[in-house]
């Protein structure tokens, strides 16, 4: 085993032992809570050396680093998660390799989606992104809607060809009401999936929490948690 497998693999092992006991201490199954890698900055090497260690999904927030990593990784058996801010002219690129976009945010993303899914001849799953830190309606400093556009952006993307309305992601927001009170982020996340699951049952994804809150995630009811840190190392500096 190379030091670099060797030391992913002990990362690895703990973040699975911090997910298996916040499972634990909330009365949930381990198989209820999905791990989601967040490979961004780090080379299709090390996404390579996780597969052989057993992780089916991996994210990016880029699609300059997304694409061409995902290209040399087209024979593995990954599942691929876009998480970051996507703009439209990104988009025929990114439906080209994401089985999934957790950062849906407004009902322009959708259309682009919808348009591009449909030449590609593919079904891209999708999540809304909620800005926590956001006023009703309107877009958070990290990407997403306010909660009051929650609705009407899922509906949208249920209705759109091509697309398949998974659920709800959100990033723990930095200011706002919810600023350092993640377990009531989370809280408020589930809520909110709780009232678009009564017009779309089978969207039960709710994508919450990283390397440093993911046990809030999960106590709240997160079915995915996005780890980078945890999993890959601290990053060097972001490009």
């Amino acid at each position: 085993m190379t030091d670099r497998k060797a030391q992913l693999a002990a990362n690895l092992a703990k973040v699975e032992e911090r997910i298996t006991a916040a499972c634990t201490a909330a009365g949930r199954k381990r198989e209820e809570v999905t791990l989601i890698v967040v490979t961004k900055t780090y080379p299709a090497a090390d996404v390579r050396i996780l597969s052989e260690l057993g992780v089916r999904h991996v994210a990016e927030n880029r699609d300059q680093d997304a694409a061409p990593k995902s290209a040399e990784c087209s024979d593995l058996p990954l599942l691929w998660h876009f998480v970051g801010q996507l703009q439209t002219n990104k988009v025929r690129s990114v439906v080209g390799y994401a089985d999934f976009v957790q950062s849906i945010d407004r009902s322009r993303l959708v259309t682009a989606l919808s348009k591009e899914a449909v030449r590609a001849e593919r079904e891209v799953g999708c999540l809304v992104q909620v800005a926590l830190d956001a006023q009703e309606s309107g877009r958070g400093e990290r990407g997403g809607v306010g909660v009051g556009g929650v609705e009407e952006l899922a509906d949208l993307v249920a209705r759109s060809p091509g697309l398949r309305f998974d659920g709800l992601m959100t990033v723990a927001p930095l200011t706002g009401v919810y600023a350092g009170r993640q377990q009531e982020a989370f809280g408020r996340l589930m809520d909110l999936s709780t009232a678009v699951r009564r017009a779309h049952p089978a969207a039960n994804m709710v994508s919450a929490g990283m390397s440093s809150d993911l046990e809030q995630a999960v106590a709240a009811g997160a079915t995915h948690v996005r780890v980078g840190t945890a999993v890959l190392g601290v990053r060097p500096g972001l490009r």
